[in-house]
């Protein structure tokens, strides 16, 4: 119960908010809210670089898989090896319904060709031609394993260099 003064008004040492402490509280909150929202945009930005790394890796290990799949191919996964960029063969692996029977290289090509497809879709590529790219290097010995080198660069924002997720592969080829 409010006490009042001797007119009947109330006292002076009892009043509400004034304008300042609500703008101060305003502000207060603002602030608060403002860190909040950079928190949420930061972690939506660190879930979208996971998602990339992650499909990254998945591109690595799809072309690893491919590889050894076809393991006489040798050379001819070598993104370099093409003058421009390799090229599909519509060989009958890849699941089309009307494929060909393709050569071991041929096949290769066809496999590097859909899958720096893959990789374009799925990454912000850097734009070089070979930015989802397989680097082979032939055994010297025939005990010693060849070695691919698979690897995918991309831009994320905000970065000067690119990323850059590789790969090596070890594999015997069969002789």
């Amino acid at each position: 119960m409010r006490s009042l003064s001797q007119g009947g008004t109330p006292s002076l040492s009892e009043h509400g908010m004034s304008l300042v402490e609500c703008l101060v509280a305003l502000v207060v909150l603002s602030v608060g809210l403002m860190g909040m929202a950079r928190l949420m945009i930061q972690g939506l930005r660190n879930g979208h670089l996971a998602l990339v790394r992650t499909q990254a890796v998945n591109l690595v290990s799809d072309m690893s898989e491919r590889i050894r799949a076809n393991p006489g191919a040798e050379g001819a996964y070598e993104c370099a090896r093409y003058a421009g960029a390799p090229s599909e063969r519509n060989c009958a692996s890849t699941g089309a319904s009307s494929g060909s029977d393709c050569t071991p290289e041929e096949l290769a090509e066809d496999d590097l060709a859909r899958w720096q497809d893959s990789a374009r879709t799925m990454l912000p590529l850097d734009g070089a031609l070979c930015a989802a790219n397989v680097a082979y290097t032939a055994s010297t010995q025939t005990a010693e394993p060849s070695r691919y080198r698979v690897s995918v660069s991309w831009n994320e924002p905000g970065e000067a260099a690119p990323v850059v997720y590789e790969s090596d592969l070890l594999l015997v080829s069969p002789r």
